[in-house]
């Protein structure tokens, strides 16, 4: 087995929070309890997705809220939350609450671009001013600012028994320092080192030329791993920290050790009916998919350490399949807790630690 030259120290999971129109509160507590029960296995961070008109979870800084009052040590994060649909100010005086209900464990991370479907929502989201509205990397600078605690306002002051502050309130140090940026190309990977982000890989990737200055075109059969690495490589020239900067890698991994028949045979299935994705680049930005990793735990930690994208990272935030039951998420996080992560040289955090 290749050896990887980063052994994992962080170990994370990430989900959607399905949940059913008819009994959304079900799906949002089973989603608290999945991360009750991350703490409890000793993962060192679990992660929401943003869903918004969809049925799952639109608000994960809010659930992350609740979780901060149900855990002690876990580190709690969003991948990614989409700047596109949220006002930056108000954002940064959530996400600073949030982290300091937490003791400082919220990992909050962003992507810039137009919200999904705007043609569709823009009336409702933004009726006033959606032909003005800026979803550049501009937006994500001005959120940047207001978290770091530049000034939100020109006046500070007394009016009567009113106190105001330039800067956003509250203001939660440390957080600024825990901002990850969700990046699939090698232009949005350079910006998040320039900034000094820490780095969200998942399991999309745009294929590309290496320089964005040269003429060839991108390689018409792409390997997903070499690319992510790229990447990851770019992000780290840019950033002030070089190869110390942080990189999370997100791929869908769904051990088997302990599962059932049944179970196995429906994660193969689930994985087998999403690899045509897979295959060639999709859709007008060429986007390509990793496959899903499924397997005991021997046989992914080796197809891991062939991964090249995997060889560049320490930390990793491991996708679950959207549509599985509680019962299937119980036994993946308990099999890459107590199995994967062990084969790939993670150990588990100490009470206290994070």
């Amino acid at each position: 087995m290749p050896s990887s030259p980063r052994p994992l120290r962080k170990l994370g999971f990430l989900t959607i929070g399905l949940f059913d129109e008819a009994d959304p509160r079900r799906g949002h507590e089973s989603t608290l309890d999945l991360i009750t029960l991350g703490e409890q296995l000793g993962f060192d961070s679990a992660w929401l997705r943003h869903r918004h008109l969809q049925y799952g979870i639109s608000s994960p800084v809010a659930v992350l809220a609740a979780a901060t009052q149900r855990t002690s040590r876990i580190q709690l994060g969003t991948a990614v939350t989409p700047l596109g649909w949220e006002n930056p100010l108000r954002l940064a005086e959530d996400l600073a609450t949030v982290d300091l209900l937490s003791g400082g464990r919220l990992n909050p991370g962003f992507s810039v671009g137009p919200p999904v479907h705007y043609e569709h929502v823009r009336g409702a989201l933004y009726p006033d001013t959606g032909d003005h509205e800026d979803f550049s990397p501009a937006r994500a600078e001005r959120f940047l600012a207001l978290v770091r605690g530049e000034d939100a306002s020109d006046f500070a002051g007394t009016e009567g028994i009113e106190v105001y502050s330039r800067r956003v309130q509250p203001h939660s140090p440390g957080l600024a320092d825990r901002l990850w940026y969700g990046a699939g190309s090698l232009r949005s990977a350079r910006w998040a080192g320039e900034q000094g982000l820490n780095l969200l890989t998942s399991s999309v990737v745009k294929p590309e030329a290496a320089d964005p200055g040269a003429d060839s075109a991108p390689d018409p059969a792409p390997d997903f791993a070499t690319i992510q690495a790229e990447q990851i490589r770019a992000f780290r020239a840019r950033h002030p920290d070089g190869e110390r900067a942080r990189v999370s890698q997100g791929l869908v991994v769904i051990p088997t050790d302990s599962a059932t028949p049944e179970q196995r045979a429906k994660y193969r299935a689930y994985a087998l009916s999403r690899t045509p994705r897979t295959l060639t680049p999709q859709g007008p930005n060429r986007l390509l998919f990793a496959p899903d990793l499924v397997g005991d735990s021997a046989e992914l930690a080796e197809r891991l350490h062939a991964h090249a994208g995997f060889r560049e990272v320490d930390e990793v935030a491991f996708a679950l399949p959207f549509s599985f039951e509680p019962e299937d998420y119980v036994q993946i996080l308990t099999d890459l807790a107590t199995r994967l992560g062990p084969a790939l040289g993670w150990s588990r955090s100490a009470p206290g630690q994070g």
